[in-house]
């Protein structure tokens, strides 16, 4: 599988992960992220690590650190939200608004027949996630989110409680779509704030899944 690398400099990698790849083992196996650090070290004697997380169906910007310090840094940048983070998603209906913010807490649940996943709750962790229509097609919305927060299945949730509709494909907060094989949601750009040094900066170009239902690539 090949692993486009958007950025690369001394400290930092972000490569264009593909929808489908997790990051962790499956418990059924299968292949993930670390079958991949080895040729993404790229002469460095470490392997890289991911920094933060994409769900296994979500693509696009996955930052990874070079070394352990970078590593700390990067982490806390994201705990103290100096990272700039934007998603392309596709939402099983049509927006009447253009754009707006959600706010909406979120706590984890889990079942012994559902197994676990992530509700608004009032007593749950805050979540801020500001978002934007960009296009309507055929019943479905291509929406820009700006998650502002970093929680667990956020813009799933966001779009469900929030929006009022689930992401395209969703088969935990909403339902499968036969003309598409995933949840229907990119990570098209990342921004991580440095201080003095500069950015570290990738974009990500929309994947071929969602020209099957009718978007094409946002204006910037």
């Amino acid at each position: 599988m090949d692993l486009p690398i958007l950025f690369e400099d001394g400290e930092a990698l972000v490569i264009d992960k593909p929808a489908g790849l997790p990051l962790d083992r499956p418990r059924a196996g299968g292949p993930c992220l670390e079958d991949y650090l080895e040729q993404l070290k790229l002469g460095f004697q470490r392997p890289p690590a991911p920094v933060h997380r994409l769900d296994q169906d979500t693509s696009g910007c996955l930052l990874l650190a070079r070394n352990p310090k970078a590593l700390k840094r990067f982490s806390a940048a994201f705990e103290e939200r100096q990272v700039d983070k934007t998603y392309i998603g596709l939402v099983a209906g049509e927006l009447a608004e253009e754009a707006g913010t959600i706010e909406l807490a979120l706590s984890k649940i889990s079942s012994e027949k559902d197994g676990w996943r992530m509700i608004a709750a009032k007593k749950g962790k805050p979540a801020m996630t500001h978002w934007e229509r960009l296009a309507v097609h055929d019943g479905v919305t291509m929406v820009r989110f700006k998650p502002v927060t970093g929680r667990t299945h956020q813009i799933r949730i966001h779009a469900l409680a929030g929006l009022g509709f689930p992401l395209v494909g969703d088969p935990v907060y909403g339902k499968k779509d036969r003309r598409v094989t995933r949840t229907m949601l990119h990570a098209s750009a990342l921004i991580l704030h440095r201080g003095d040094k500069p950015p570290v900066a990738a974009t990500s170009s929309l994947p071929a899944d969602f020209a099957i239902l009718g978007f094409e690539e946002p204006d910037a």
